[in-house]
This record gives C-alpha cells, sequence and structure tokens, in this order.
C-alpha cells in the first residue's frame, strides 16, 4: 500500500497567494489545508495530524514569531517561514525561533516544493541514518527512532534543526565539524557569505541543554574551524584558539 501523501498547511493571510499554493502544492502530490492567522492555525493543529507548515511571517492578530513559538511549546513537525523580508536578521531570527526552513517573498512555487520535499526528507530520514541504538553523554540520551532528547529522563523541546544539529555533534564526538558542514545539516544549503544563523542555532542548543542539566560533555567552538562535541572535556585542558 502507498503511503498518504504528506499533509500541508499553509499559514498566509493573502488569500490570492494561499489558494495558488494550494492547487500547485496539490499538483505536486500533497495534501493541502490553509489558514488566513496563527490563532486558525493553532486550532487546526489541535485536531488533524499536520506533517509541515509554511508559515508567513507577516500574520494579522499574532505574528508569525508568535505562532511558531506557541505551536513549539507542543509540536514537533517541520516549519518553513515565508515573509516579504529577506534580511539576515529576520533569517535568523526565523531559525532561532524554530523555523527549519525560511524562504522570502517572492519566490517560485517550484522552489517552494523543492523545500518541502528537502525538509521533509531530512526530518524523516534522521532516524534512518541515524545509529540504530540511542546515543548520549553523561545524562543525556538522544532516541534516533523517536526524534526526542532525554536529560536525567525529562525531554528536552528541541526543534528540528537543534535535534540535527546535535545528532551530527554526538555522532563524531571529539571529531571538530565545519560551520559549513553543520549548517548544510540543519537547513539543508551551503552556508552564504556572513552567515550566522548558525552560530545562533548552536547558542541556543548550548543555553537548553545547559538549562536541562545536561552533563558530561561541551559543545566546543574553534575560532575559523566549527564545533566540537567534547565529551572529555571535563578531564582535559582547554586546547589553544578555543572559545567557549
Amino acid at each position: 500500500m502507498a503511503a498518504p501523501a504528506p499533509q500541508l498547511l499553509i499559514v498566509d493571510d493573502d488569500r490570492a497567494l494561499a489558494a495558488m499554493l494550494l492547487e500547485y502544492l496539490e499538483l505536486q502530490g500533497f495534501q493541502v489545508i490553509t489558514a488566513g492567522s496563527g490563532e486558525q492555525a493553532l486550532a487546526e493543529l489541535s485536531h488533524r495530524p499536520i506533517d509541515l507548515i509554511v508559515l508567513d511571517l507577516g500574520l494579522p492578530g499574532i505574528d508569525g514569531f508568535e505562532t511558531l513559538h506557541r505551536l513549539r511549546l507542543e509540536h514537533a513537525m517541520p516549519v518553513i517561514m515565508l515573509t516579504a523580508r529577506g534580511e539576515e536578521q529576520d533569517r535568523i531570527a526565523g531559525l532561532t525561533a524554530g523555523a527549519d526552513d525560511y524562504l522570502p517573498k517572492p519566490f517560485n512555487p517550484l522552489e517552494l516544493a523543492a523545500r518541502v520535499r528537502a525538509v521533509l526528507k531530512r526530518s524523516s530520514a534522521g532516524s534512518v541514518t541515524a545509529r540504530e541504538q540511542s546515543a548520549g553523554f553523561g545524562n543525556l540520551l538522544l532516541h534516533s527512532k523517536r526524534r526526542e532528547v532525554r536529560v536525567a529522563g525529562a525531554a528536552v523541546p528541541l526543534t528540528a534543526t537543534e535535534l540535527r544539529v546535535l545528532e551530527a555533534l554526538l555522532q563524531r564526538q571529539g571529531e571538530v565539524l565545519s560551520r559549513a558542514e553543520l549548517t548544510e545539516v540543519a537547513v539543508g544549503r551551503p552556508l552564504e557569505p556572513y552567515d550566522r544563523s548558525i552560530d545562533t542555532l548552536v547558542s541556543k542548543l548550548r543555553r537548553k541543554l545547559a538549562l536541562a542539566g545536561a552533563e558530561g560533555a561541551e559543545i566546543r567552538s574553534l575560532r575559523g574551524h566549527g564545533y566540537v562535541l567534547d565529551v572529555m572535556r571535563q578531564n582535559a585542558e582547554r586546547s589553544p584558539g578555543a572559545d567557549t
């Protein structure tokens, strides 16, 4: 039996654009529903399964950032943010808030469809490409198949991008991963000049793990090289050039 088509939720108050995207994405093989506001989108999530959300930033009422913040309190499905603004700070803010990808308006619907497929593939394939057994350090465990992280048995609410970064660092403990490699892992695209979004993601991941009480390792930045998960950090001398 063929797998059911992924169900997408398009959240945009531009009715003409939403209708066009609905028609186009359905032709691409997706099931699509639309919502004209953040409140309506959150209501939809309460009574139907959604595989991915395409979320406009400039919504009436609660904006895209607040909508994303509220849905991340209970849901972990991937989110692609849309906005008429393409400035770097908006992209960083969106990724930091928990978005998995970012697409500035105007855009080609073909590109959106490609982004949707790429994000869904990363989201679903992570547990397949990851080690079958749980991985971790100290009191932290990452369950690859369940796509969840626990510290001392308590769940830690990570976004999909944060989880992918942590998983990559866990899989290559003690090995430095470049910013370019981690950007590919997190958002599936090459690192762009002056793009600091991966640094923001790592900073937020560190903060969440620290607040959860994770022990036994440290995500260190090596200036000019990248990041490393140092599981022996507590017993090792600080490396020259390390910047925490």
